[in-house]
């Protein structure tokens, strides 16, 4: 199928993007890989009349080191919305500071995809199984919101509502994502999935970050797991349970046996509710022992 006719406008700011939102409202969208949106609008899923494209502008494609203004334990990476995904798999700087999502990023689609899909297109475009989505949640990012008015900040885990809705207005565009920095320790990190062929949806996800100390316990840890709830689901409680342990194989055992159960999974025709709480169970188990493993 083509999608149906639609108005094109390139814009050149930032604030002009956000004028043409206030404008045309729910009749607008924007993009920018297009890796979802265009898919979506050839099957006529999709149908905006105005199509506001913001590929180019230079305000959304920074990767910067700032600090917190909320938090004085983490230093944050910024990241523009309109960052090419394959920007990221490659910056020194997201490297070094974020290894979670540069785990994370090697098991979005495929190549090809990875240059064209930004960071923001998947976050805005919320599919519950999508990686970049699942790592925003567990490292607690904020994402900075425009609209005509100003800047408004959601912190990642209330910004997922259900499959391919978020907390965002039709008058919004995200602007940045803030992903905080862990210091001060030795970090390691883990993602893993499991999908009928490699580049599909994750029938389910898993990650984790843990942060050591010189004796080996656990002072810090996060991990979520994706594909298993409406949205991408964050289990900070578990992380709670595993800081002040040695991270042994025991405690991660009871852990991903744990997390298990706070999940809600639904069946489909690709894999029974019972069958996503088990690969949930070990995938956890999985991603634990690996990013125990990788830190340094």
């Amino acid at each position: 199928m083509k999608a149906a006719p639609f108005e094109y406008f390139r814009a050149s700011t930032l604030a002009e993007a956000c004028a043409q939102l206030a404008e045309h409202g729910a009749d607008a969208k924007l993009i920018a890989g297009g890796q979802s949106l265009v898919p979506m609008m050839a099957m006529r899923l999709a149908r905006p009349a105005w199509l506001i494209d913001i590929r180019r502008l230079e305000e959304l494609q920074r990767i910067e080191s700032r600090n917190d203004p909320v938090s004085s334990a983490d230093d944050v990476v910024s990241v523009g919305a309109a960052v090419r995904q394959c920007v990221i798999e490659r910056d020194p700087l997201a490297r070094a500071s974020l290894p979670l999502l540069g785990r994370a990023l090697k098991w979005v689609g495929h190549v090809q995809t990875r240059n064209r899909g930004t960071v923001g297109g998947s976050i805005v475009h919320a599919d519950p199984s999508a990686e970049i989505p699942l790592v925003t949640c567990v490292l607690d990012a904020v994402l900075e919101l425009r609209d005509a008015a100003g800047a408004t900040d959601v912190p990642a885990r209330e910004f997922f509502l259900a499959p391919m809705v978020t907390a965002i207005a039709p008058e919004q565009c995200l602007a940045e994502i803030r992903f905080p920095v862990w210091k001060g320790a030795r970090v390691g990190s883990a993602f893993e999935e499991v999908s009928i062929r490699q580049g599909d949806f994750a029938l389910v996800s898993a990650c984790a970050q843990v942060a050591l100390d010189a004796d080996g316990k656990c002072i810090r840890a996060a991990l979520g797991i994706g594909g298993a709830s409406p949205f991408p689901q964050a289990l900070p409680e578990i992380g709670e349970r595993l800081a002040g342990t040695q991270l042994d194989d025991r405690t991660i055992v009871d852990a991903a046996d744990a997390a298990a159960k706070l999940i809600d999974p639904d069946g489909d025709l690709h894999a029974t509710a019972a069958y996503r709480r088990h690969l949930a169970r070990v995938l956890v188990e999985r991603v634990l022992r690996s990013a125990r493993e990788d830190v340094r």
